[in-house]
Order: structure tokens, then sequence, then C-alpha cells
């Protein structure tokens, strides 16, 4: 197996307000945990921002070999920050909006059929809203269940507002509920393609896609992460559909990490998002594996994202299963795992322990990235680049 001398990462990171500095940062961490572990040394550089290229090298080295990666990220931090900006019942307002999109869509059904966990998912932050409302509405309501005069609303509507404002509100955002609306609003813009603001987002990110795949390399990772992975796959398909040549005699790895590409393709208007999932897979100069694990909810696990898009005759994505308890401490571990969004932040997080998946290596180690839809790493090598391992 090439050692990679050389490589050009594009990476699309899940629905988190983080900015391309802050990507830098938790990216740096991960990898110097990740070369404790594997013993190897890793120097990330500092950010760069040219027109739309947010990047930063990544130099990793062992005995007798260096490996110099480019990582670009590709951060949607201002549409989240966009989302969350508005008053608290205008969040309320738009998130309740798109479920009820989502439903009408066929959303909620697909989810289900296909992936129950991602259907518990999806209804969980709006039954919490409709728990809180509701129990505000027992408490604005509690006079008249005691025959008292309508004077006393005032001091009952009162409390249940502030109830709702200081005491639910907070407990609810423990599981970040209005952060979650605003994923679900952005869900449906990417199925539906309505919403210029983000169709301009993705014309630019393709854009700079374009750009850093015609920069020279040995290898071009695509790297997703949860609703990024739907963005990846507009990007992809959308490059396939103008200049299929760009991807001509490259190696190309398409990495979906806890991927949440058919929350948006599942949807009855997702036509064009389900037709770029099969750009993809029949373009023989791109090999795609698809990360799952079991204790992740926030995708759809041992789903195969291929022919749940309708493309049953196109080359499948490789499924890939890993499991969280084996990167990280028992301690570890037993912290965050009742954390669903932090389980499914792991992904792109660093080990504490040697594991068939490791993010850093993914995308800066020595080895193609392929490896990981094989055998994973399972030292690291002891080659010089250009030649063989093994």
């Amino acid at each position: 197996m090439d050692v990679i001398s050389k490589r050009e990462v594009l990476h699309f990171p899940g629905f988190e307000p983080l900015d391309g500095a802050a990507h830098r940062a938790r990216y740096e961490r991960s990898a110097k945990q990740s070369a404790a572990v594997w013993n190897y040394k890793v120097e990330t550089g500092g950010l760069t921002i040219a027109d739309r290229d947010v990047a930063f090298d990544v130099t990793t080295s062992g005995e007798h070999w260096v490996t110099q990666s480019r990582i670009h990220m590709f951060p949607h931090d201002a549409l989240v920050r966009h989302l969350r900006s508005r008053s608290v019942p205008w969040q309320f307002f738009a998130g309740f909006r798109s479920a009820a999109r989502i439903i009408a869509d066929g959303g909620m059904y697909q989810y289900f059929r296909h992936a129950w966990r991602f259907g518990l998912f999806f209804i969980f932050p709006f039954l919490l809203m409709v728990l809180g409302m509701s129990l505000s509405a027992t408490i604005a309501f509690t006079p008249l269940g005691f025959e008292l005069p309508a004077v006393h609303l005032l001091w009952s509507c009162a409390l249940a507002a502030a109830f709702f404002a200081f005491a639910f509100l907070p407990f609810a955002e423990r599981f970040y509920t209005l952060h979650l609306f605003a994923d679900w609003e952005m869900a449906v813009a990417l199925g539906r393609l309505d919403r210029p603001e983000f169709n301009l987002w993705l014309e630019e990110c393709a854009a700079a896609a374009r750009e850093v795949l015609m920069r020279p390399a040995e290898e071009y990772v695509i790297s997703s992460h949860s609703m990024g992975s739907s963005v990846a796959a507009h990007v992809i398909g959308m490059l396939l559909e103008r200049e299929p040549e760009l991807f001509a005699r490259k190696r190309v790895v398409f990495a979906t990490l806890g991927s949440a590409i058919l929350q948006c393709a599942l949807l009855r208007p997702g036509g064009v998002l389900r037709k770029r999932v099969g750009l993809i897979a029949r373009c023989p100069d791109i090999f795609w594996f698809d990360v799952h694990c079991l204790t992740d909810a926030i995708h759809f696990y041992k789903v195969p994202v291929v022919a749940a898009c309708g493309h049953r005759g196109a080359n499948a994505a490789k499924i890939v299963f890993i499991r969280v308890k084996q990167m990280l401490s028992r301690e570890h571990y037993e912290k965050i795992r009742k954390d669903f969004l932090r389980v499914h932040r792991q992904y792109v997080l660093g080990p504490d322990i040697k594991a068939p998946f490791d993010f850093t290596l993914m995308t800066a180690g020595p080895l193609p990235a392929s490896v990981f839809a094989a055998t994973g790493y399972k030292e690291i090598p002891v080659v010089a680049p250009g030649r063989k391992a093994g």
C-alpha cells in the first residue's frame, strides 16, 4: 500500500456554531491525542483565509516518513448563527414550521421506516417543547380549575410565563432543543433548495471545492460529518454535473461520518439531492465509504444510503462500523455516553486508545484514507513515502 506524502482534504463539519478557527483548534487538540496514542509526530499550522478557502496545514511524521496534508474547512457557522440569532418565539415558530414541512414531505414516515431511532431523534425536541407548553398552560389555567374568579388569571399566566422562561427553557436547552430546531430548519432548506441564502452558500462551497481539486496531490479526501454530509453530497454532485472530468485520474475518497444525508434526501422534494447521490455512486473515480456507529442515534444506522435514494443499481457506499467505546477509556466513555450529541461528535474527535477508526489518521495519516474501509490502522508504518507498506 502506498504511503501518502501529499494530501488535500475537504472537510464538511456538522451543524455546529464553530467558525474556521474553532474547527482548527479542535482538530489540533484531536491530532495531539491521536499522535500520543499512536506514537507519531504531528504539527498543525495556522489558519489561512483567502477568498473562499479556510485552510490549515498538518504535517505528520514517523520513522522515515513525512505526510503533508492541507485541511480545507467548509463550516456553516454563519448560517447557524443566523438561525439562532432570532427571537425565541420566532425560533419556536420556525422549528415547528420545519417539523410540519418534514411531516408533509413524507420525511417522518421515511425516518421511522428506515431508522426508527432517527425518527425518535426527529420528534424528541418537538415533543419536549409540547410538554413544556402543556405544563405552562396547566399553570396558567389552574384558577379556572378551582373555579376562581377570572382575575386570578393575571397571576397564574404570569407564573406560567415565568415557569416556561426561567425553569423549563433552561432545562430544555440541556438537550439542545432550540439548536435542534435550527438543525431541522436547515435540513428542510437543503432538501427543498428553496432558500436563496442556502443555495448561494452551496454555490460558494462548490467554487471553493473546485479550486482545491485543481491542486496537485496524491490523494483527495472529502470528509463530512452529520449534516455536513448533505452539504458535501450537494457540492460533489454539483461539480459532477458541471465538470465530471474534474475527478478523472485522481485518487478521491469520500468519507461520510455519522451521515445525515437521508435526513434531507428522504424528503419528497429532495429529488436534486437524491440525483446527486446517484452521480457520486456512479463516478468510478470516487471511493465512498460510510461510517456507522450503533450507539449514535443521529444517523441512519445500517441503512445503505445509495439504495435508499433510489439508486439500487449503482455502486453502494461501503458501510464501515465503529464503536465509540473502543476509542475511549472506560471512564471517558461513561462520562459522555448519555450525551447523544457528544457521542455523535466523537467521529471527528481524538481517541484515548488505539482503535480501528481515527479521524486524524484518516485525514492526515501516512496511509490512504481508504484503509479505513478495509482493516484500519494496526500500527504506524515504518517506510519512506512513495514506497510500499507492509
